[in-house]
């Protein structure tokens, strides 16, 4: 046999060894055979040359914690009087041939004479079913059977705060603690979490984890602990336990990472192997238990997170499974589609479902129009369905086509007039009569002036959109601007008559004398425009409160009800045959208002009280301390408008009018 006793010089020691009839195993402190009887060749089928340098294969998987503890109790156990400073246990272990047989182990340290630690040495018997042998094996199973159901109850729960105190509850119905916790790893330092058996305050208290004993557990690279010594019980808080004499702990690990340790303390009861077995066991188990929760807490997280993200969101957003049947249905998907959640969730989308990827745009019975998209989730196949409404972007596109085709409308007519009469004096300007040559010239000269008023109203449109009019406010006379405009119409037309009535008390005006000129010019206009019968324009100001008030009145077709807001929008312009009518692009009102309001005022748009419409415009007082009030200015808009004799329905019939009033500051 090999020589493997070099450390044994005694002759009759090594004779002892070799003779004995029990099989002798030692270890050193990294568990690598040192002894290996020809007692210990024959129980386990290998001989000493194999295992000599190796760590025996003997010791089953399920049995290691077993092992483990046994070796750490040796550790810390003090030898009293009496004491052999030996553990005995009986268990089994793997033959060579993969039988496990039933053995009792008699553990002890390997010293030398110095007491200079070198490992443990073990004495196997073999054993029969004896009385004894028995009783173990049934107490170590039922304590296996109760592991089993602790952990099965850990495992069913996913609250963390309850999985631990359940741990800690456990532990010490395993182990028969006096009291148990359990500490987190939080960076650098522990914080107690949970406890069973230990006054309240001491909840939640922290400690450095360097200095501790779970600091140490980690850096020896085992997962169990005992712990004994009026030095060590410091550890953390347990000082405070009265009677406390040793303390076990185990680590508990998430995704292969240390995040806490369970600590048995022992203050009546004492700690043995099998103790120490148990809370390894319970530690591991508790790893996984305390993963699944905080695995759930994070889905929980998670999914509060989402459905924080879909409820705020202002699209509608629904989470469709794969039969596309609605799981989710936010509050945006309510107030867009007018389906409330409990009558779309269970049931297919309110409207059509788009290819992946694509866009749909889709008109709802309401006339809101929606563009709906859809992804997949690739995680659990649900399909994500965001909708929002373009109603307002529908609108505006097409108004912006309207604008272009009534834009390309009004220019070409003065445009053709222009090209026609302009070749005419080209090609006859010798045949035509004197007469006839200036007419054609100022018909060219009328239509050159349309056109450049119709490009300075786009010019001055783009930058009413833009917010880029510029006004000086300034005291002037609105007297005199009043009946310079007026002026100007009052030749214009045989069928219409313009009154002017001022206030003989009217102050003067704080604002933008051309500004409001424009105003007035667009405001007579329109009631000159939607007037094709003739008829009275009147134009009325008088001071109001702190400001004043500008009425235009014609007797014109007037304007549909529910209109009178929405005319004051750009392109914006009644239907197609009234515009075809009384041409236009849809501006003016638009650049009326915003000079308006540049100015600091209002204008509104109200049936006439008698014929035509009225339009009112309000501007701001200028003190600021007297209440706004409503300023009009009369004026008939050139927008929504219909013919005479066809009324839209539910609107203003033909003859009714329209009064515009202005409200202006007063400079007081």
């Amino acid at each position: 046999m090999t020589d493997v006793y070099e450390h044994v010089h005694d002759p009759i020691a090594r004779a002892v060894i070799e003779s004995a009839a029990d099989a002798i195993v030692a270890v050193d402190q990294r568990h690598r055979v040192t002894v290996w009887n020809p007692a210990a060749e024959r129980m386990f089928g290998w001989s000493a040359a194999e295992m000599i340098g190796r760590v025996p294969p003997i010791v089953p998987h399920e049995l290691k914690a077993e092992h483990n503890a046994v070796q750490e109790r040796l550790l810390t156990r003090p030898a009293g009087p009496g004491d052999s400073g030996q553990i005995s246990i009986a268990t089994r272990r793997f033959h060579r041939d993969g039988r496990l047989i039933d053995v009792r182990i008699d553990t002890s340290l390997l010293q030398d004479p110095s007491g200079t630690l070198l490992g443990w040495v073990g004495v196997y018997h073999p054993v029969e079913e004896d009385e004894i042998v028995q009783h173990h094996m049934t107490e170590r199973a039922r304590l296996v059977r109760r592991l089993n159901d602790i952990v099965a109850d850990l495992n069913a729960e996913l609250d963390l705060n309850v999985v631990l105190d359940r741990i800690t509850t456990a532990l010490i119905e395993l182990t028969g603690a006096d009291a148990g916790g359990f500490v987190r790893i939080e960076g650098e330092r522990l914080r107690l979490v949970s406890m069973t058996g230990l006054p309240e305050h001491m909840s939640d208290r922290t400690a450095e984890l360097r200095s501790s004993l779970v600091g140490e557990l980690l850096r020896s690279g085992k997962t169990v602990k005992l712990a004994t010594g009026a030095q060590r019980l410091g550890d953390l808080i347990w000082s405070e336990l009265p009677g406390l004499h040793t303390i076990a702990l185990g680590l508990s690990y998430l995704q292969n990472r240390p995040y806490g340790a369970l600590y048995a303390l022992f203050s009546g009861s004492k700690a043995g192997h099998t103790e120490l077995e148990l809370l390894e066991l319970l530690a591991g188990h508790a790893g996984v238990a305390v993963g699944n929760a905080v695995a759930y807490a994070e889905v929980v997280r998670q999914r509060a997170h989402e459905r924080a993200v879909i409820d705020s969101s202002a699209d509608g957003i629904a989470v469709l499974d794969h039969d596309l049947v609605v799981r989710q249905w936010n509050p945006a998907a309510h107030a867009l589609t007018g389906v409330p959640p409990e009558e779309a969730i269970g049931r297919p989308l309110p409207f059509g479902m788009p290819a992946l990827g694509e866009m749909l745009t889709f008109r709802l019975e309401s006339g809101t129009w929606l563009n709906v998209l859809a992804a997949e989730i690739e995680e659990t196949g649900e399909l994500v369905v965001d909708f929002r409404d373009v109603s307002e972007a529908k609108a505006l596109e097409e108004a912006k086509d309207l604008f272009l085709a009534t834009t390309s409308h009004e220019l070409r007519t003065p445009i053709t007039v222009v090209q026609g009469f302009a070749s005419t004096l080209v090609n006859r300007w010798d045949e035509l009569a004197d007469t006839d040559r200036r007419t054609a010239v100022a018909t060219i000269a009328e239509r050159a002036q349309s056109l450049a008023r119709l490009v300075e109203h786009l010019l001055l449109g783009s930058r009413a959109g833009a917010d880029e009019l510029a006004v000086t406010i300034e005291p002037f006379d609105l007297s005199r601007v009043l009946e310079g405009v007026v002026a100007g119409f009052r030749s214009l037309s045989p069928l219409h008559r313009v009154e002017l009535e001022i206030a003989p008390d009217l102050p003067p005006c704080r604002g933008d004398a051309m500004a409001t000129d424009i105003v007035l010019g667009q405001l007579l206009e329109n009631a000159f425009k939607y007037s094709p019968d003739g008829g009275t324009v009147s134009v009325h100001a008088h001071p109001e409160g702190a400001d004043i008030v500008v009425r235009v009145v014609d007797e014109g077709v007037g304007i549909p009800a529910g209109d009178h807001e929405r005319i004051f929008e750009r392109f914006v312009q009644g239907d197609s045959g009234d515009r075809r009518r009384f041409g236009g692009i849809g501006l003016g009102l638009y650049i009326v208002k915003r000079l308006t309001e540049a100015q600091g005022g209002r204008i509104s748009a109200h049936p006439a009280e008698r014929e035509g419409s009225h339009i009112k415009a309000d501007n701001v007082t200028a003190s600021g301390d007297v209440p706004e009030m409503e300023r009009t200015i009369s004026r008939p808009s050139t927008l929504l408008r219909t013919a005479p004799g066809r009324g839209p329905a539910g609107g203003a019939r033909a003859g009714e009018g329209t009064c515009m009033r202005l409200v202006l500051r007063a400079d007081r």
